[in-house]
């Protein structure tokens, strides 16, 4: 069914189409009709920053950036929904034409830059939950906030989300707001997450409830940053990484339609090198915190494949975009097949 709908939508403008699916999404879900157009997705929980999933397939954020339709979302079979980036205040984002599809590599350039309504618009939203699986909130700066500044605007949404989000996640890696991917290294990622964890402990005493906090990070960096990352994430005791947002390396698509535009390149083209980028990750950390896999997921064995790197739950976004629901679903058996494998050789060993 989705491949016949898939049609109709990659006729029209991608942005549009974006917005009229999840309309449509949210529709569906508020008509009582999503169990009609879904399989069943199978059980599998997973323990995540503390957290229980129902299964380890989530949706990555940037599909859902005002919390439109995260209810619906998550009635399709995700077992956990990330929405957002959100900034503290509205913002337009970069100027049209910034979302293209490349269809040929399963493959998808955007360059949006954090467009949306604003922490205060997607906090009314949220409110309206009926979603029982586990909400992820998506923070970012404003563009229009200096680099020595971010850490003002992430702890301002931090303080807002911090009720009604199940984990928050710093997003420090878009390639789609000036100066950001700088936040990623040295010094400033530093003083950012020294920032976020004393909001994180300030804002646990006054609600009496720990909200885990995790950062998404970029495919973009050689081995020595991968491990500088990782050492920081550990010192300031994060509870969750992110791996990995879009590339800036176009090269392999640079002989497609719009396979030059600025942005970031999401999909297929992507999967070697966030498999990669998460099985370092995983050495560097040695289990201290896990590791959410994502980029390239399209079906059962280029999900579990993010999980035998490492990985301890999935996101999907391109996945979605052009296979629909039954990702969801091929995901999960996969990954629900992986583990009882290992269920099996472990009671084998003993």
């Amino acid at each position: 069914m989705y491949q016949h709908l898939r049609k109709a939508l990659f006729a029209l403008d991608p942005e549009r189409s974006h917005h009229l699916s999840l309309d449509a999404i949210g529709a569906a879900e508020r008509l009582g009709l999503i169990s009609l157009l879904t399989k069943p997705v199978p059980d599998d929980p997973v323990e995540l920053m503390g957290l229980t999933l129902p299964n380890p397939v989530g949706l990555a954020a940037g599909l859902d950036k005002n919390a439109q339709a995260f209810n619906g979302l998550g009635a399709l079979g995700f077992g956990f929904v990330e929405v957002g980036t959100v900034t503290p205040r509205p913002q337009p984002g970069n100027p049209l034409p910034r979302l293209f599809r490349l269809p040929e590599a399963n493959a998808i350039i955007n360059r949006m830059g954090f467009n949306n309504e604003g922490v205060d618009y997607l906090l009314e939203r949220v409110k309206r939950r009926r979603y029982s699986g586990v909400l992820g909130i998506n923070v970012g700066k404003n563009f229009d906030t200096p680099v020595e500044n971010a850490a003002d605007d992430y702890c301002l949404c931090m303080e807002k989300v911090y009720t009604y989000a199940d984990y928050i996640t710093a997003n420090v890696s878009s390639p789609n707001t000036k100066g950001l991917r700088d936040l990623q290294f040295g010094d400033s990622l530093s003083r950012l997450l020294h920032a976020l964890k004393e909001k994180q402990q300030e804002l646990t005493k006054i609600h009496d409830r720990y909200v885990p906090l995790a950062v998404k990070i970029a495919p973009d960096m050689d081995d020595e940053a991968i491990a500088q990352v990782a050492k920081t994430l550990r010192d300031h005791e994060i509870d969750g990484v992110i791996a990995t947002n879009t590339t800036v390396d176009k090269s392999s698509v640079a002989n497609l339609k719009h396979g030059s535009e600025e942005g970031g390149l999401s999909g297929g083209p992507l999967r070697e090198r966030s498999t990669e980028v998460i099985r370092k990750l995983a050495v560097e950390l040695s289990g201290e915190l896990p590791i959410i896999g994502v980029g390239g997921i399209f079906d059962g064995e280029s999900a579990a494949e993010k999980i035998r790197a490492g990985a301890t739950a999935i996101q999907i976004y391109s996945g979605f975009i052009y296979r629909g629901p039954e990702v969801i679903r091929e995901a999960a058996a996969a990954i629900a097949k992986l583990h009882k494998g290992r269920v099996v050789d472990s009671r084998a060993s003993d």
